[in-house]
């Protein structure tokens, strides 16, 4: 398979100095700055201020400000219902389904490791081995913050350090090990479906991972995989667990036998936030 000019660049392009510095133009609060990005932004992307609960663009202190923009809560109702599980966050599938032991599916014919997804944390990826996954991209234009799928405590928070390769299609065709060679901040929640895995991963011009409960995450100041565990944080279903400042992807994760993904999903389905996406699993209903 030929590989792409777009693709073989990324490999020698400065990936995180190139992050910073668009980071800090993100941030940027000069209106000679922040002005012409957000108004630039609005009008290519076709964003929809009506669903914004500050739908002025001028209101926006900066660039990065806009771009996390919070959403009217009527914009993105949340599925109630007691056994149903809840898309994360508006974007499109890349893939989803089985995790065949502990390999899953990156794109067609490209498969990643769980083992390498956790950054060799053993003993949680034997938690999801056999179990189910679905990774969702969120293009530019996407509303940005990433919401629980179920109500969950809060067990162990996982930074991984990694490169900074884009995660649009033609990278997941033709970047091995993508998910798993990037930076990436991973959350594990206790939930009634068992344990469930959230994993925020970070991209080119990502300028950083922020959560609700420890603030910025990334950029990492420290080159090495660090582990935090917790005891007294609880997220309901739909509530927001934290955020990108430019876009990338999120990674859902759940047991065997845990949950069964909506059957009408598909790769390349659109989704929003708060709209059903599967069901807890006849083991876990029964138990209940």
């Amino acid at each position: 398979m030929k590989i792409p000019l777009s693709i073989l660049k990324q490999y020698f392009l400065p990936q995180r100095l190139l992050s910073r510095f668009i980071g800090k133009v993100a941030h940027s609060k000069l209106a000679l700055i922040k002005t012409p990005f957000i108004h630039y932004f609005h009008k290519h992307y076709h964003v929809n201020m009506q669903e914004a609960l500050e739908p002025s663009l001028s209101a926006y202190p900066s660039f990065c400000d806009f771009f996390i923009r919070k959403l009217k809560p009527e914009a993105r109702p949340v599925d109630a219902h007691l056994h149903h599980l809840v898309s994360p966050a508006d974007g499109v599938i890349s893939e989803l389904g089985n995790i065949e032991s502990t390999k899953l599916i990156q794109a067609k014919g490209v498969y990643f490791d769980l083992n390498n997804l956790f950054g060799q944390q053993s003993s949680i990826a034997t938690a999801f081995t056999n179990g189910k996954f679905i990774t969702i991209y969120l293009a530019p234009k996407d509303y940005h913050r990433v919401h629980m799928p179920l109500a969950g405590h809060l067990r162990e928070m996982i930074y991984v350090p990694g490169k900074l390769f884009s995660v649009n299609t033609t990278s997941t065709q033709h970047i091995p090990q993508l998910f798993a060679r990037n930076e990436r901040v991973i959350s594990i929640f206790e939930t009634e479906a068992g344990p469930m895995a959230l994993v925020l991963v970070g991209a080119m011009i990502v300028a950083s991972i922020n959560t609700r409960w420890a603030g910025q995450i990334t950029p990492g100041a420290k080159r090495q995989i660090s582990t935090h565990s917790y005891k007294n944080v609880f997220l309901r279903k739909g509530e927001e667990m934290g955020y990108f400042n430019l876009g990338s992807t999120v990674i859902v994760l759940f047991g065997d036998q845990s949950i069964a993904w909506e059957s009408t999903l598909h790769v390349s389905s659109k989704l929003k936030m708060g709209e059903k996406i599967g069901v807890k699993g006849p083991s876990v209903l029964l138990a209940h």
